[in-house]
């Protein structure tokens, strides 16, 4: 073989290599759009899917319970476990921990709201901060009493509980509403509810 064809096989063994290369190169970004396709959809499926729970406090029995409704979508004909937790008005994880203040543990065990689940009610835990996960079908609705949350221990005496009422007289409950369904990654939704009106006020977790 003579020089000029060495250099051609040369030549040819490179573009060869090139266009092996690109063509990687162009199935390995048609995979990536073709994942981000696949997770876009996933998403929208799983918007789409977000089960429309209802809340509402009422009184008609005489004391604050808390409704929960179930109305869709149609093709998820049941929550498999819907668990629900009592929001404080506000995150106090990161507030300073000053000398003579509230612990860390006496935050975390104080409702800071209006309401609480009644404890060992309704398999509400011992705080009336959690109820048990339970399973809840399209159409159906779930009743969990409530009671006034307690106030903390440096809210002393009568005076500190009728301070500690005013300051949430007026404020809402509100709720952390986790969704668990089969096939599904998991729904976090979240709803605040007015506790003073008249008549039942529904409100969907978003």
């Amino acid at each position: 073989m003579g020089i000029a064809d060495t250099s051609i096989a040369a030549a040819a063994a490179l573009f060869s290599g090139v266009a092996g290369a690109a063509a990687w190169r162009a199935a390995l970004a048609a995979n990536r759009t073709a994942d981000s396709v696949a997770k876009i959809e996933r998403d929208r499926w799983h918007t789409e899917m977000t089960p429309r729970v209802d809340l509402s406090v009422v009184n008609e029995r005489g004391r604050p319970e808390l409704l929960v409704r179930f109305s869709g979508p149609a093709p998820l004909e049941a929550i498999d476990a819907l668990e629900l937790s009592v929001r404080d008005d506000r995150d106090r994880t990161n507030d300073l921990l000053l000398a003579g203040s509230a612990t860390a543990e006496e935050r975390a065990n104080t409702i800071w709201g209006p309401l609480r689940l009644s404890p060992h009610i309704d398999g509400a835990d011992d705080l009336g901060r959690r109820a048990e996960p339970f399973t809840l079908e399209h159409g159906e609705e779930r009743r969990f009493a409530l009671e006034p949350s307690q106030p903390p221990r440096w809210y002393g005496g009568a005076e500190g509980a009728h301070r500690w009422q005013g300051e949430y007289l007026d404020k809402p409950l509100r709720i952390w509403v986790r969704c668990v369904v089969k096939g599904h990654s998991p729904w976090r939704l979240t709803a605040d509810l007015p506790t003073r009106g008249l008549q039942a006020a529904w409100v969907r977790a978003r």
